[in-house]
């Protein structure tokens, strides 16, 4: 049994996320290859080739895979797909991308974002915003399936894969890249950091964020906001975390008047450990809470800052 792995990067570094979906591939079972689809991406495919249980590297190198089209990208992998019993992605934003097209171009039903791997046609994906938990058997001859990195452990990176350059390469020509908006931070990625502190519509205003910003400095975190926060104005879209926004899964979480609805639970709740800060006692945060502070966040922050 073959499984084709697609590598999340951005043709300089490979990212961590690729790890823990090689770790999904594992526990299905097989010979795992690793696809790395790019321009100039040849620190990637090195990086990738030390990916602990990947015995082989494919690299498509093309101007048409620079920018990771979903178009292009999900006509390589159709291509490749003839070989391989399992095609797995990351569910992030480039994933989610392209592999829904893979699934309806082989005709087959996508099973996305799963958290475990019961058998190498049974897996587990949350559902309801991650109420309940559904087990899934797949009777598709290939199985497409994207892997919520957040619920497996990164493998280690002591392999030596061979590598195969690919020689073709596909441009649908329905699509082109025009520019990325990025935010820049010094601060880490929200979404690979071991730290989170969010806040939420207890924050009352976008200007009061700051009083996180010392405390996300000394925790080396990065800040994050509810739905309820960014739906107010206060921060923008980016730093959401929840269904809609970011799944995150750090070492230790930390909620600041954050009320804790389902939506946001479902994007923090495999955090190590969670601390909630929150004048209201019977906050549904609480509930998922590992430490829990009932009391004015206006209070607490600066105290805690001084504490830090």
């Amino acid at each position: 049994m073959s499984i084709l792995v697609y590598a999340e990067h951005d043709n300089k570094e490979l990212k961590a996320d690729t790890l823990k979906t090689v770790a999904a591939a594992q526990a299905i079972g097989g010979d795992i290859h690793l696809l790395v689809a790019g321009h100039n991406c040849s620190p990637v495919s090195e990086q990738a080739a030390k990916i602990n249980g990947v015995s082989k590297v494919l690299v498509a190198d093309n101007a048409a895979y620079e920018n990771q089209l979903a178009e292009n990208v999900s006509l390589l992998v159709v291509e490749l797909a003839s070989d391989y019993e399992h095609i797995i992605a990351t569910a992030l934003s480039i994933g989610k991308n392209f592999m829904p097209r893979v699934a309806a171009l082989l005709d087959v039903a996508q099973i996305s974002d799963i958290i475990g791997v019961e058998s190498s046609d049974t897996f587990v994906r949350p559902i309801y915003a991650g109420n309940a938990i559904a087990t899934v058997q797949s009777l598709d001859s290939k199985k497409v399936i994207t892997v919520r990195s957040t619920a497996f452990d990164a493998v280690a990176t002591d392999g030596s894969a061979e590598i195969v350059a690919l020689s073709q390469a596909t441009d649908a020509g329905t699509s082109s890249y025009v520019k990325d908006e990025l935010t820049v931070s010094a601060r880490p990625d929200l979404g690979a950091a071991s730290v989170v502190i969010s806040g939420g519509r207890g924050m009352q205003n976008g200007d009061n964020f700051k009083l996180l910003d010392g405390i996300a400095d000394k925790l080396g975190a990065a800040i994050g906001a509810s739905r309820a926060a960014v739906d107010a104005g206060f921060v923008p879209n980016d730093m959401q975390v929840g269904q809609t926004g970011k799944i995150v899964a750090p070492d230790l979480y930390i909620a600041v008047g954050i009320s804790g609805a389902i939506q946001h639970l479902a994007g923090m709740k495999d955090s190590k450990i969670i601390v909630a800060i929150n004048k209201d006692a019977e906050a549904p945060i609480f509930q998922v809470a590992d430490y829990g502070i009932v009391a004015d966040l206006f209070d607490v922050l600066p105290e805690l800052e001084a504490k830090l």
